[in-house]
């Protein structure tokens, strides 16, 4: 078995101001260690644009262009189109936004940027709320949820997006997942979609939030361990909107999970029932996508 070493490089300053246990501050660790110092980083609003700072007391050692929360599929588009003016081929160009900034308020520029096939690298960290800004629900957060406009009382019933499968469908050369508690796996697809070019590469990872999860902070990557262990959170990539493979098989209960988090200690028996039937639903559809049903 070949022996996979994370690369020793660190292209993120430390004295940032992510909230400690932040899983979106390890995913950018993590990344950049793929990505090297030859990257420019388009940030929408979310909570690395506060974390990533401004000059001169950036947080990583790379350009970063921050950009309006709707627009950093066309602003990416933008910055690549120039680094082409300049025949510069070495520079990859990538997005870093949460889930609120892609899977609604920047979605229509990430689809446009995906149906032109733009070469940069949109990377969605997902957090499952819009964090930045006290914890409310976006079309990231699952079914079952507590948040600030979900309240206990009145918890999300409606199912998170697919947002893989939305831009799988746009027949991108490569879609995938990642998680912070797997980083060689996260690394490795890092690098794959940087040795892609001439396309729109997306990555989707799984970054805990321990303020807005109301988790012990010490168990950031501990829950992201189960979100993969449980099939909550899967790990496979896409390539060209057709081929699947999975990368992980969990088999442990749903339940697991949930129960690491206080923003689900509303749930009943019957709702977490409900979860794990969903959980185990869309498994197995996943499954017959790359034919190990």
């Amino acid at each position: 078995m070949t022996q996979f070493s994370i690369p020793d490089t660190d292209y993120m300053y430390s004295g940032h101001v992510g909230c400690p246990g932040c899983g979106a501050t390890i995913a950018v660790k993590f990344a950049m260690k793929a990505m090297g110092e030859k990257t420019i980083m388009v940030v929408p609003a979310c909570c690395w644009a506060v974390i990533s700072g401004q000059h001169p007391q950036t947080a990583l050692k790379i350009p970063i262009l921050h950009t309006a929360f709707a627009t950093s599929g066309a602003a990416a588009s933008g910055v690549r189109a120039a680094l082409d003016m300049k025949k510069d081929t070495e520079t990859t160009v990538m997005v870093w936004a949460g889930d609120g900034g892609t899977f609604d308020i920047g979605f229509q520029s990430l689809s446009g940027a995906a149906e032109r096939n733009e070469d940069f690298i949109y990377v969605c960290y997902d957090n499952e709320a819009y964090m930045n800004t006290g914890v409310q629900r976006s079309s990231a957060t699952p079914y079952g949820t507590w948040t600030t406009t979900t309240p206990v009382e009145n918890w999300k019933h409606s199912r998170k997006k697919n947002i893989v499968e939305a831009l799988a469908a746009h027949r991108i050369p490569y879609a995938a997942t990642a998680s912070i508690a797997f980083p060689e796996d996260m690394i490795r697809k890092f690098q794959k979609a940087k040795e892609i070019k001439g396309g729109t590469r997306f990555i989707h990872i799984f970054a805990t939030c321990p303020t807005g999860w109301r988790a012990p902070t010490e168990m950031s990557v501990k829950i992201a361990r189960l979100a993969v262990q449980t099939n909550v959170f899967p790990l496979y990539e896409v390539e060209n909107g057709l081929g699947y493979t999975l990368n992980y098989k969990g088999d442990k209960p749903v339940k697991d999970y949930l129960e690491t988090q206080g923003r689900f200690k509303h749930l009943k028996n019957e709702d977490i029932e409900q979860i794990q039937k969903m959980v185990d639903d869309d498994w197995g559809l996943l499954l017959r996508k790359a034919g190990s049903a």
